[in-house]
């Protein structure tokens, strides 16, 4: 039988202040409390103050999570324009600096913070977790195996962290180069069985050096508290069109993988080594340059792998209700991602004769326009 792929889509936001465009240090206690009481368990505090996460409930399908993801974006903008500040959907912010930021006193962060000293106070950075009810054990290792391959895929459409701390990274993606000073981090490795997870994570937990198995940040892991496998290796997308592309994507590559499964075929498991490659170029490159075809054992563009993939899931996609989120990566090629537009803001600024500074807050002013654009009542 098909697994039951529902959907759930967690995004992180920044908070802005709409004067300086830097992040906002100490938020009003009256915002989260009033996200909580409008939003309840879909809102939470990340690590530090000027972040907020918020997540669907399960959704049976990319409509129903449209209808969340909507709801859920329009309610954080509109309540933190009401407590004075702006909200923007990037994995990183352009000039703000990390170790200014102060980390939301919780328990859970205050050991975080013992443990992992300095690697976590760095995170400023924003991501997208996108979770696939699958709900056998096994299949969900066998999945997670095959669907590694398309990981970097997924990233390089994503890109929104080209700037870090006042600086052009020359990256699309500089969020995972922070994030991978955390340890357990990375593609994970390949398992034969859910038995063989469990016995290398019980071996982890026992020796110490971690709680439980919430504590893999892999960039796709077998959910310690759900029945899923959650995709986490792409940024957070500024545009709710873009995310819900991708959370159809991994989807539809899933029941591609099934559906290849129960005619007792299955995707080439290739080494980590040349997954992580592909890893660094949709780090480096995002969708504008190329990929390693694994098969073909050449570097080809990005546009062509991606018009490859969108043929081969496109039966699932239409199983799946979700062609037109899925073709939209056509859009995302054509238009850039975040990354590619922030570029191109802050290149434009520079040329009509701002400094870094204020081609930075051009960056800020773009980034908090464009999270807002694709909800209903901006269209």
């Amino acid at each position: 039988m098909m697994p039951a792929l529902t959907l759930g889509v967690e995004e992180e936001y920044l908070l802005v202040d709409p004067t300086t465009r830097d992040l906002v240090q100490e938020p009003s206690p009256d915002f989260m409390a009033v996200c909580k009481e409008k939003l309840g368990e879909r809102v939470t505090p990340e690590f530090l103050k000027c972040q907020v996460e918020i997540g669907t409930p399960v959704c049976a399908d990319i409509s129903d999570a449209r209808h969340h993801l909507t709801a859920l974006r329009s309610v954080i903008i509109n309540t933190a324009e009401k407590h004075g500040m702006q909200v923007m959907a990037a994995s990183t912010h352009p000039f703000a600096e990390w170790g200014r930021q102060k980390h939301t006193a919780a328990p859970r962060y205050d050991v975080l913070d013992k443990d992992m000293g300095g690697a976590i106070r760095r995170m400023l950075i924003c991501g997208m977790h996108v979770h696939a009810g699958i709900e056998d054990e096994d299949l969900r290792i066998d999945l997670m195996n095959q669907a590694r391959y398309f990981l970097p895929h997924l990233l390089a459409l994503s890109t929104s962290s080209p700037f870090w701390g006042g600086h052009d990274m020359n990256m699309r993606c500089a969020r995972l180069g922070v994030f991978d000073s955390m340890p357990r981090t990375g593609i994970p490795d390949r398992y034969e069985s859910w038995s063989e997870y469990v016995r290398v994570i019980d071996r982890l937990i026992s020796a110490g050096v971690m709680e439980d198995a919430t504590k893999l940040w892999w960039d796709m892991r077998p959910s310690a508290r759900f029945p899923t496998v959650e995709m986490r290796i792409t940024d957070v997308c500024t545009r709710l069109e873009d995310a819900l592309c991708i959370a159809a994507l991994y989807q539809s590559l899933l029941r591609m993988l099934s559906r290849m499964r129960q005619k007792n075929l299955r995707w080439r498991i290739y080494p980590r080594i040349m997954l992580e490659e592909n890893r660094w170029r949709a780090q480096r490159y995002g969708c504008s340059g190329s990929m390693i075809d694994l098969g073909r054992g050449a570097c080809m563009p990005f546009s062509s792998l991606i018009e490859e993939i969108l043929e081969m899931v496109h039966e699932d996609a239409a199983a799946l209700g979700c062609v037109h989120e899925v073709n939209h990566a056509r859009t995302i090629l054509k238009r850039g991602t975040s990354a590619c537009r922030q570029h191109d803001a802050f290149a434009e600024a520079k040329t009509g004769g701002a400094d870094d500074r204020e081609a930075f807050v051009a960056v800020v002013d773009m980034l908090v326009r464009e999270t807002a654009a694709d909800l209903p009542e901006n269209k």
